[in-house]
This record gives structure tokens, sequence and C-alpha cells, in this order.
């Protein structure tokens, strides 16, 4: 898994400030996403995946969260198929494929990107893959099926580690 440095000057386009850890900062990852009307099926599929005290555990975590536009994009049905408790598996496989152990910032995934003459993997929870890359003004992830998902808003942080919003589910 490559290690990004510490932070350095994102680009404009992804630039929602990096807040430290204060007494308003969410406690957890989770938390990021519970507290945004946007996630409400993100939240439904880490509960229905039991991976909210895992979540909520120490990490730190980069979490890449799909929105529920992202999750929308999906076939119909699929994600009212991956809530079942028979899809369990699945869907945790997919859920933990978006993140990333350690606090990765916009700025150390820019800078890891420059460093890598124009792209960075990381290794994700789930062991997978992701590539980043700069496109448009801002970072796209490419999955390992070749979907590509655009970073929206970078830096939300939480005790426990950060959250990057992304418009398209990343599929392992």
């Amino acid at each position: 898994m490559m290690r990004f440095p510490a932070t350095l000057l994102a680009a404009a386009t992804l630039a929602v400030a990096a807040a430290p850890a204060t007494a308003q900062t969410p406690a957890t990852v989770v938390d990021v996403a519970v507290g945004s009307p946007n996630h409400s099926t993100l939240v439904a599929a880490v509960k229905a995946a039991g991976l909210v005290d895992t979540l909520k555990g120490p990490g730190p975590f980069t979490v890449f969260a799909p929105t529920n536009a992202a999750f929308g994009k999906l076939p119909a049905g699929t994600v009212d198929t991956l809530l079942q408790p028979a899809n369990k598996g699945t869907l945790t496989g997919i859920l933990t494929y978006h993140v990333v152990p350690g606090r990765l910032m916009a700025a150390d995934v820019v800078r890891a990107i420059q460093a890598g003459g124009g792209s960075a993997t990381v290794t994700t929870v789930q062991g997978g893959k992701l590539t980043a890359r700069m496109a448009g003004g801002g970072v796209v992830l490419t999955d390992a099926k070749g979907g590509t998902s655009r970073i929206t808003a970078t830096d939300l942080s939480a005790r426990n580690g950060v959250v990057h919003v992304i418009d398209t589910v990343l599929m392992p």
C-alpha cells in the first residue's frame, strides 16, 4: 500500500477545508455520513453490512463516500438486493473497497499523484486497488472494473479519519 506524505495545498476544485479535530469535529467517519442527508443510502448499507462498530473504531480511516445519487446510478434493484441479509458478504466487500487505512487528506492524494507521474494507487481495506488521477481539474478514482468516480468534496474530518465524497459507487 502506498503511504501518502503530509499535507500540501490541494487543487482549488478539491477545496473543502480540512478541519483539525476539535470539539465540533464529528467523532467518527460514520458520524460524518450520518450527519449528511446525501449519504442516507451509505449509512443504511454500513448498518446492513455490520460495519458501524468497525468504522467507529480508532482508525484512522479514509472513506470515499458515495452519495445517494451515486447509489442511484446502479442498475435498478441493486441497492435493495445488496441490503438483503443474504448479500451481506458482497455488500461488505463493496463498502470496504471504499475505505483506505490511514488519514489521506486531499493534499496527500494530489501530492501522491504528482509524485507518481500522474497517478497513485492505494490498497483498500477490502484488499483491492484504487487508482487516483487528476482529470478535469479534480481527482478521479478508477476501480478494479475500470469504472470511475469523481471526488466532489474533500477533507471532511473526523477524529478517526477523513471522508471524501464521491459521485459513483466503486466496484472491486
